[in-house]
C-alpha cells in the first residue's frame, strides 16, 4: 500500500508542472491546413507523451533499484527495466528525427 501511495505522489509530482502551465482562455488554437504542419504537430504531441512515459519509466526502474535490498535477481530486474528504458528511449529519439526529416523534405 505504501509503494501505491509513494507512486501516486511521485506521478503527481511529476505532472504538477505541466497543470501549472495550462493556459486558460486566450486564442483558439488554429488549424493546420497543409500536411507538413500537421505532421509536426503529431510529432510534438507524441513526443510529450513519451517524455512523460520514460520519465514514469526511470522512475519505476529506480524504485526497483531502491526495493531490491541487495537482492541479486532484483538488481537484475531493475537493471534489465532501466537498460530496455534507455534503448526506447533511443528508438523514440531516432523515430522523432526521422518524423522531422520526412517533415522538412515536404
Amino acid at each position: 500500500m505504501k509503494k501505491i501511495a509513494l507512486s501516486l505522489v511521485s506521478v503527481s509530482a511529476l505532472i504538477l508542472p505541466i497543470v501549472a502551465l495550462a493556459q486558460i482562455g486566450g486564442e483558439p488554437p488554429t488549424i493546420a491546413t497543409d500536411l507538413t504542419t500537421i505532421g509536426q504537430q503529431i510529432a510534438n504531441a507524441v513526443w510529450i507523451v513519451f517524455t512523460i512515459i520514460a520519465v514514469i519509466a526511470f522512475v519505476v526502474a529506480g524504485i526497483l533499484f531502491v526495493t531490491s535490498q541487495g537482492s541479486p535477481e532484483k538488481v537484475a530486474t531493475a537493471r534489465q527495466a532501466f537498460l530496455w528504458g534507455i534503448a526506447g528511449i533511443v528508438v523514440a529519439i531516432l523515430a522523432f528525427v526521422i518524423i522531422t526529416v520526412v517533415t522538412n523534405i515536404f
